[in-house]
């Protein structure tokens, strides 16, 4: 339909810009039917005409365009409806929290505590009964995997992260339990040093104790001689 507008359109400018050739060395001009002219009438394209092809043209761009053009949707908070600009409902409750319905029905059944899952029409209870399936999988099918990309990390080069990687897991596995003797031996050797520096440490003591303390002595007695009253 547009190419044929714009056929149309591109005949009448056409039409204003062309000239009829003139008559020829020698040629009776009156022969070609007047002075200059042609021997058939030139018929005028009519003005009206015009502006609705041209009406209709920009119409129909205006409708390719807002099909192109992606519009903003939020999704309604009880039915799950795709809701567009200028349309639904939208609540603010006591705490602050907005909710956008998509009409007036939707806003009263969540009001009244209805549950959406008990509701055919609504996207959570199809859902639930695995409806439009198809679409979902067809969308999954359209997502691109991003490629894992493998970079050096700090204290670790590209060819030493490559070189772990390309490792069989039984020399991975070796060098593991290696590394766990090795820190176990780290571990008791600490321990037992520390047991050590305990056990001197309590010798110097009893024996520094030893040597300081005075011998307890007797007591004098206090008091009058204790006989028979």
């Amino acid at each position: 339909m547009e190419s044929t507008l714009a056929a149309a359109l591109d005949r009448q400018s056409g039409r204003d810009h062309i000239k009829e050739p003139g008559p020829t060395p020698g040629e009776n001009p009156s022969a070609r039917g007047g002075v200059g002219g042609s021997s058939r009438a030139r018929t005028p394209f009519p003005a009206a005409a015009g502006a609705r092809l041209f009406q209709s043209k920009e119409k129909l761009c205006r409708f390719v365009r807002a099909e192109k053009m992606v519009l903003k949707t939020e999704l309604c908070r009880f039915s799950g409806i795709k809701i567009y600009p200028g349309r639904g409902i939208r609540f603010v409750r006591s705490d602050s929290q907005v909710f956008l319905f998509f009409n007036s029905k939707c806003k009263r059944y969540f009001h009244n505590r209805l549950k959406p899952a008990k509701l055919s029409w609504t996207t959570m209870f199809r859902k639930q009964h695995k409806k439009d399936i198809h679409a979902e999988a067809a969308k999954k099918r359209r997502r691109t995997m991003k490629k894992p990309y493998s970079r050096s990390i700090v204290g670790a080069s590209l060819d030493v992260i490559q070189k772990k990687r390309a490792e069989k897991p039984e020399v991975r596995d070796a060098a593991r339990e290696a590394a766990l003797r090795e820190i176990k031996e780290r571990i008791k050797k600490t321990k037992d040093e520390k047991r050590a520096k305990k056990v001197e440490v309590t010798k110097s003591q009893k024996t520094s104790g030893r040597g300081n303390v005075p011998k307890p002595g007797k007591a004098p007695k206090l008091g009058g001689g204790g006989g028979k009253r």
